[in-house]
């Protein structure tokens, strides 16, 4: 029966985040009506205020949804570069170039930010952290990175990757600023090479 119960609440909650997130990638958090939102999936908003609290908790859940996503799709590209360097520049360049697609942009580098405040503090970005930290660790172990805090390392390169992508999210010709974004990524985070290539 408990069993029974907990599906039944795991399926309620996915439904709740999908339709959240195609309201909110739509419309926009504020336009978002939580009364349309859940009456188009047939759950009331008691539904919502149980499951999530508010409508701020449900943006969270979406954006901690759609972050893990981007993750793993940057993780994907950087595990195919072959080299844990390349890999790790690939991985930044996967992540930046997300702030094109328009979901990504509205809900997580524009509305998320400005509902659940600074991002490097979501609980998405400290998984993203810690497999930074783990490539930037074996870098130094293979010796192809300059003597440098491990920690502090990933955290600028997270943070040069978060910020480009919040700076084509905003812009009015997204597009050039990526071109821009990008080889600043590349230079920013070359200049960790103990001898550059």
């Amino acid at each position: 029966m408990a069993t029974r119960r907990s599906e039944m609440m795991e399926e309620t909650r996915g439904k709740l985040i999908q339709a959240a997130r195609k309201a909110f990638a739509e419309k926009g958090y504020a336009s978002a009506s939580m009364d349309d939102l859940t009456a188009a999936v047939g759950l009331t908003r008691g539904a919502l205020y149980h499951n999530f609290g508010d409508k701020r908790g449900l943006l969270q859940a979406v954006v901690d949804r759609i972050d893990g996503e981007m993750a793993a799709r940057a993780q994907a590209i950087g595990n195919a570069a072959g080299d844990e360097w390349a890999g790790l520049l690939a991985e930044g360049r996967a992540y930046i170039e997300m702030a094109l697609e328009p979901e990504v942009q509205r809900i997580v580098l524009l509305d998320g930010p400005a509902v659940l405040g600074d991002p490097s503090q979501w609980p998405s970005q400290n998984s993203c952290l810690q497999a930074t930290i783990a490539k930037v660790e074996r870098l130094l172990a293979e010796g192809r990175l300059k003597p440098v805090d491990p920690e502090a390392a990933a955290r600028l390169l997270n943070g040069a990757a978060l910020n480009a992508a919040l700076w084509i999210a905003a812009s009015k010709e997204p597009e050039k600023v990526l071109a821009k974004a990008l080889e600043a990524f590349r230079c920013l985070a070359s200049g960790l090479l103990a001898k550059p290539g």
